[in-house]
């Protein structure tokens, strides 16, 4: 394996504390070391990156790809090259394929595919019931054999209070984090839009606040009996976020991710019935928006996913009431939390602690550093490079996003994933803005 020199950079290190220009060194799929060279050191392939921000590789908490069983949507091999055209180099994939990850077979699929791709490194999340239907235990043990890092209920909520107890003690056995979704499906079931001003306009079935801290207070009671660990995905509520934090002031071990468009969107960006803005959980209110925003800030809220659900044109080319949820995030996570930077709500390192090292912990992953010794998973970011979301310039099979048009700042020109180039950057011609 080559060895590479990464030069000139603003290297951003949360977990080491780091935040200056400095040199990083690779060899061996890992970084050598940040700072001087070590003694002998001959590089292979230099990367110059004057100007630009080098940071870990991002961690995506939650990306669907659509393979098995819906390959026309995306696809294993081209989600992970456009994630990692996009600065991420690992990607959690939920366990909601067809069939379901719950068997080792389904795994190995991901893990081949993965490896055809060459591109960002695909985590499996097995399922926590078969089938994901919230009865019987999935068989953990062969899961975490066959590779996957967690288990999850990949979107399909275990309405069961006794099952998920279950299910959540049979994974602490095996040192496995769970991953829930907070949503109580008796009071989702129907549900578009947020139960309020905008789904009364458009005349549409609303889905209550409740339907997220119902599960959250469920959820957080089991945590409470059993002291398992858990991590709860994609928040929509402010309240949620409240909850989360006392439980965490209560020492609770629970940890939480927002999906980076409840950050900036609300419910009226659902107005005149535009689907691309139909996701699940739906965009709420702007007090909850906002109180997101405070709990990402304080560190309550540790990580911020893409959410990545691509949909062909025809799922979202129809009513309303009808059109699948979900969005296209690969390519705007990265310039999308830069944004958050651009308007106060982070610094650059809190930021990159957000989609880098909180995810990274959330699933017992060890990533989202650039200490010596660590896989080399690095981020080349120009934080300037300007650009417009258009379909044409999205590298993801999925154009199904509510930024189309949105002026953004901030493009990776080259990711490192285990210290292999799998996005190529312009080393001829670095950018030389400064931060």
């Amino acid at each position: 394996m080559s060895r590479i020199h990464v030069r000139g950079g603003h290297v951003v290190d949360p977990a080491c504390g780091l935040s200056e220009p400095r040199d990083v060194y690779i060899a061996d799929g890992r970084i050598l070391a940040v700072g001087e060279a070590p003694a002998g050191f001959t590089a292979d392939r230099t990367i110059a990156a004057e100007g630009q921000v080098v940071a870990p590789g991002l961690v995506d908490t939650a990306a669907r790809l659509r393979e098995p069983g819906a390959s026309r949507k995306g696809g294993i091999i081209p989600e992970a090259q456009a994630a990692a055209a996009g600065g991420i180099t690992t990607l959690a994939y939920p366990p909601d394929t067809r069939p379901v990850m719950d068997t080792p077979s389904v795994v190995e699929l991901v893990h081949s595919r993965c490896q055809a791709a060459g591109a960002a490194r695909v985590q499996p999340l097995g399922a926590l019931t078969r089938n994901l239907e919230g009865e019987y235990l999935a068989e953990m043990a062969a899961l975490r054999d066959a590779g996957c890092v967690a288990v999850s209920d990949g979107g399909h909520p275990v309405a069961n209070a006794l099952v998920l107890r279950r299910a959540m003690d049979y994974a602490a056995t095996f040192s496995l984090p769970v991953m829930l979704t907070p949503e109580d499906p008796a009071l989702a079931e129907g549900g578009r839009v947020h139960e309020g001003e905008t789904a009364t306009r458009l005349g549409l079935p609303g889905q209550p606040a409740a339907t997220e801290t119902a599960a959250v207070g469920q959820i957080l009671a089991l945590v409470e009996e059993s002291g398992t660990p858990i991590h709860l995905g994609r928040l929509s509520t402010a309240r949620a976020a409240e909850m989360v934090a006392e439980a965490q002031r209560a020492r609770l071990p629970v940890t939480a991710d927002v999906a980076i468009h409840q950050l900036l969107l609300t419910e009226h960006n659902c107005d005149e019935y535009n689907t691309e803005a139909l996701v699940r959980p739906p965009f709420r209110t702007a007090a909850d928006r906002d109180g997101l925003r405070r709990a990402v800030a304080e560190g309550t809220i540790s990580a911020i996913c893409s959410d990545h659900q691509p949909h062909d044109p025809d799922a979202k080319a129809c009513p309303f009431a009808d059109s699948e949820a979900g969005l296209s995030g690969l390519d705007t996570l990265l310039p999308l939390a830069l944004r958050l930077v651009d308007e106060g709500l982070l610094s650059l390192a809190e930021a990159i602690h957000r989609v880098c090292l909180g995810p990274a912990r959330a699933l017992g992953l060890p990533a989202g550093t650039l200490a010596p010794g660590s896989i080399a998973d690095i981020a080349i970011i120009d934080p300037r490079a300007a650009w417009r979301v258009t379909p044409e310039s999205l590298r993801s099979r999925g154009r199904n996003t509510p930024f189309i048009g949105w002026d953004l700042a901030g493009q990776a020109t080259a990711t490192l994933v285990g210290g292999r180039v799998a996005h190529p950057g312009n080393e001829a011609e670095p950018s030389r803005r400064q931060l």
